[in-house]
């Protein structure tokens, strides 16, 4: 599966920056996670469906990685964070709807 990480406008990759501030085994386990994404093996992740299109995969120590899969070939990650309760927080929340909702506009899908 090809990955597409969200970059600010100035090119700055967000979910990159977000794993590589993580803990030395927090590090790891998000870059194995990408690499799992890549490698097709998302039957050995924990995925589940957040909201619409939008898919979560989780990794050590309750850090999450959402986004959109687009006819299994190309996975757009919209956001990392760290989610400590069954709810993700408002803030995540929204930056995640408004990511999904760029990328729609941008190839004409309804996401969320």
């Amino acid at each position: 599966m090809e990955l597409h990480p969200y970059k600010t406008t100035g090119g700055k990759n967000l979910i990159l920056e977000y794993i590589n501030n993580l803990s030395k085994n927090e590090k790891i386990d998000g870059l194995t996670v990408l690499e799992y994404m890549e490698d097709d093996r998302l039957d050995e992740l924990s995925i589940k469906t957040w909201r619409g299109s939008i898919q979560e995969v989780y990794f050590f120590r309750h850090n999450r990685i959402f986004y959109v899969a687009i006819e299994n070939e190309k996975a757009y990650l919209l956001h990392a964070c760290r989610k400590q309760k069954n709810k993700t927080e408002k803030k995540d929340a929204d930056i995640i709807i408004k990511r999904a909702k760029e990328l729609g506009e941008k190839i004409s899908k309804k996401l969320v």
